[in-house]
């Protein structure tokens, strides 16, 4: 795939999770995704495959949100299978405590998928605001 078809696989991953629907921004992950956040954050460490993603970091994640997460894409970058998103993120609680953080996010297209994601967020803040136990 192109730079550009790649860079509109992310992009339509983002639409999904604007219109809430779950099932369209899974259905662009590959079974075997490999997503990252870094840090030592309650939602630091590496999910292998969906279903360890959405049951160890997703579901545990927008437990604890009102309304999940609006993202806002500031800057794709795409080169060969690669691409590159800057956004922000908005949110809020259950408990009514603001979560708007930035993320950088390296992500690798196969197949017209995401199959890799390497997430770069505010750690402290993350540390601060959610909670898993």
């Amino acid at each position: 795939m192109s730079s550009t078809e790649n860079k509109q696989v992310v992009l339509d991953f983002y639409a999904a999770g604007a219109r809430g629907d779950m099932d369209g921004c899974l259905a662009l992950l590959t079974d075997d995704i490999v997503w990252t956040n870094i840090g030592t954050t309650p939602v630091s460490g590496t999910y292998r495959g969906k279903q360890a993603l959405v049951e160890q970091l997703l579901g545990p994640l927008f437990a604890q949100l009102k309304a999940g997460l609006s993202t806002d894409v500031q800057n794709l970058i795409a080169e060969a299978d690669m691409v590159v998103a800057q956004t922000t993120g908005t949110a809020e609680t259950t408990s009514g405590v603001p979560y708007n953080n930035a993320y950088c996010q390296v992500m690798r297209i196969r197949d017209g998928k995401i199959a890799e994601v390497t997430e770069y967020f505010d750690t402290e803040l993350a540390a601060s605001v959610l909670s898993f136990g």
